[in-house]
């Protein structure tokens, strides 16, 4: 599966060769295809095993192929193109979104073993790293768009990172290029565990998602939201100097949507 990846490597750099040897112990095709079976709904494997759309899609991301199709005709496919992309748009987000979960569960026993995580940015707590990732925007191959600037948008993501492995442990994937961020909060939410550190963008700055970190006895470093209502309990108070300027800090007062309030330290750099 990885032989065109890697093989470019493999002369001048034979670390290139483990991570060849890791790579397809993670996504070996009998038990991808054997993974698959368990989380599959709707799908079913028939011409064209699961494990060949991973290695087809690897050599697209990787950008060893400029396209699927491309990919496809360097490929032992079987099946025809038509087939092929008939798998691709009926793929179900919840199989992508289990694929990351496999491959990072696999991969942290692995990154144990050998001792190979990063050093505890916060000791006592599982930090996370939360973000979106807009899918880009598709070429205007249908009539009706090519008088358009605009390109469609195929989809949206959000990722959870985990510095402490180095990997992302997480995604949310969503059918809707347009949708909010915030509107796959819920889901997130429905993930944490205790002690997780959640650090984001404003745009995760929703009340409600604040709450329902607190609630699951979970923390969270997230940007302030220009919107986001709070109470000032304190003045803010220097507390010392950062590489990029004065850092202050109080105590506020947040509420939900349903009236609860919760205590939080509000810090200004």
């Amino acid at each position: 599966m990885f032989g065109e990846v890697l093989e470019r490597f493999i002369q001048n750099r034979p670390i290139a060769v483990m991570v060849r040897v890791l790579l397809e112990s993670f996504l070996n095709a009998d038990q991808i295809d054997r993974w698959f079976d368990t989380v599959r709904h709707a799908q079913y494997t028939k011409e064209i095993l699961f494990s060949s759309i991973v290695g087809l899609m690897l050599h697209v991301v990787c950008n060893i192929r400029p396209s699927v199709h491309s990919a496809y005709r360097h490929s032992e496919v079987q099946a025809s193109v038509v087939a092929l992309y008939g798998k691709l748009q009926h793929l179900e987000p919840t199989t992508s979104q289990g694929l990351v979960r496999y491959i990072a569960g696999e991969a942290e026993s692995l990154i144990h073993q050998i001792g190979g995580t990063n050093p505890p940015l916060l000791p006592g707590y599982r930090v996370k790293f939360l973000d979106g990732n807009c899918i880009e925007a598709t070429e205007h191959r249908l009539e009706v768009l090519r008088g358009t600037k605009a390109g469609a948008l195929p989809g949206k993501a959000l990722v959870v990172f985990d510095p402490h492995l180095g990997i992302a442990v997480d995604v949310f994937p969503c059918e809707d290029g347009h949708a909010q961020e915030r509107s796959l909060l819920s889901a997130v939410a429905n993930t944490i565990q205790p002690q997780d550190l959640y650090i984001a963008d404003r745009n995760f700055c929703v009340l409600e998602f604040l709450f329902k970190i607190h609630q699951k006895s979970a923390f969270f470093i997230i940007r302030q939201h220009g919107s986001t209502p709070y109470n000032p309990l304190t003045s803010l108070k220097f507390v010392g100097k950062s590489a990029t300027g004065d850092v202050f800090e109080q105590r506020v007062e947040i509420t939900a949507p349903k009236c609860q309030t919760l205590e939080v330290r509000r810090v200004v750099v």
